[in-house]
């Protein structure tokens, strides 16, 4: 990828400080069983899928609040070590997000999520997010309120970039939502939920049930499967069953995610869908060959070199020159007086001093999001 612009992916989404137990097997009700280890972790959807993209070379940005307790400002610190723009990141009064995760000695897990100041991301911000990052694909997931994730979504829409919704932890789809999806991404639980019916044991009743739910809902589908890989089907296009890697898995928990980010990466690339989902489907299988969420996501070496293969294949990511053009409009142009915003509020707090090009304010700050508890949280380069 180093020639040619860096796909641009915006996440709206959660962030989580994960709290995994590990055991043999799982307590029944009423029971106590004995661990085997314990560790914290940073999880969370939306910052999951985010980091994933990131260390697969993509340019992410991240929409979400996080309390003002010390797992918020891990967090903040953990994104920036990502490289992830953490300009539309809010701090809110209150408990950031935690989810309790179990893992048994199969690699299987049970999570409960807690939500804290993920219920606070605010459609205003979304869509804000959308219209100054610039992005090629935006991902959305359930952890936080579906009418956040539909504002980002349909200023998606307006720019003609992708959408991408990991319709996860399981719930009915809002329409509104539904009508500015272009890619909905269920495991097969999750499927059955939204679609109100199971997938059938059989291939063929499996692809006549994905279509049928795809058709009417006017969406493209990826099901994934496990260690079966993916079942994709493009709206008005044939099926495709992709396989997953053979691996031996050790924890399974945030694969999905590490799946919805890579798949989002390859649509941002211009490669074919199918060729998306295997690059999904290789660093998801990668990740449950090691313990924890994003601690089990292959670093940036070696994302690089599970991404050079579906590179090579031909299909390079198509000329877009206002995308590509460094002064695109996801800059803003400021006057030598004054502040330049997207939004205006009160509460703005900015934690790092923004670098203005061009022009002679450079010592003057540019504000991209100027409602209560929005703070930029590091250098920009704004373009005059």
């Amino acid at each position: 990828m180093t020639s040619m612009a860096a796909p641009r992916i915006l996440v709206v989404g959660s962030t989580m400080i994960d709290l995994v137990a590990y055991a043999e097997r799982l307590p029944d009700d009423g029971e106590t069983v004995i661990g085997t280890a314990y560790e914290t972790g940073f999880g969370g959807k939306g910052a999951n899928q985010a980091v994933m993209a990131a260390r697969l070379g993509a340019a992410v940005a991240l929409v979400n609040t996080v309390g003002d307790d010390a797992h918020g400002t891990a967090y903040l610190e953990k994104l920036a070590s990502e490289g992830i723009d953490t300009t539309f990141m809010r701090r809110v009064p209150g408990s950031s997000g935690v989810a309790p995760i179990w893992v048994d000695a199969r690699g299987t897990n049970r999570i409960i999520v807690v939500p804290g100041a993920n219920e606070q991301v605010l459609p205003e911000v979304a869509g804000a997010a959308v219209e100054a990052f610039r992005p090629d694909v935006v991902i959305g997931q359930f952890e936080i309120p579906q009418r956040t994730t539909a504002a980002g979504f349909a200023a998606a829409r307006r720019l003609g970039a992708t959408t991408v919704l990991n319709p996860a932890p399981a719930a009915p789809v809002a329409p509104e939502l539904l009508a500015v999806t272009d890619w909905l991404v269920p495991n097969a639980p999750e499927f059955g939920l939204i679609a109100g019916q199971p997938l059938e044991p059989s291939g063929a009743e499996q692809v006549a049930t994905v279509r049928s739910f795809g058709e009417r809902l006017g969406v493209s589908l990826v099901v994934t499967l496990g260690d079966r890989g993916a079942l994709v089907v493009p709206r008005g296009e044939a099926e495709t069953w992709v396989d997953a890697p053979s691996v031996v898995a050790v924890d399974t928990t945030g694969a999905g995610d590490a799946f919805v980010g890579a798949f989002a990466v390859g649509l941002a690339m211009g490669r074919a869908p199918v060729e998306a989902v295997r690059l999904g489907c290789a660093t998801a299988a990668d990740s449950v060959t090691r313990r924890g969420t994003q601690a089990s996501y292959a670093d940036r070496a070696a994302a690089a070199a599970m991404l050079r293969p579906h590179v090579d294949r031909g299909g390079s990511r198509m000329s877009d020159p206002e995308r590509d053009d460094p002064r695109r409009p996801h800059r803003f142009r400021v006057a030598d007086e004054g502040i330049a915003a997207v939004m205006s509020g009160s509460g703005f707090g900015e934690t790092n001093q923004d670098r203005l090009i061009g022009g002679t304010a450079a010592s003057r700050r540019a504000l991209v999001c100027g409602l209560p508890g929005c703070g930029r949280t590091r250098d920009d380069a704004i373009h005059a």
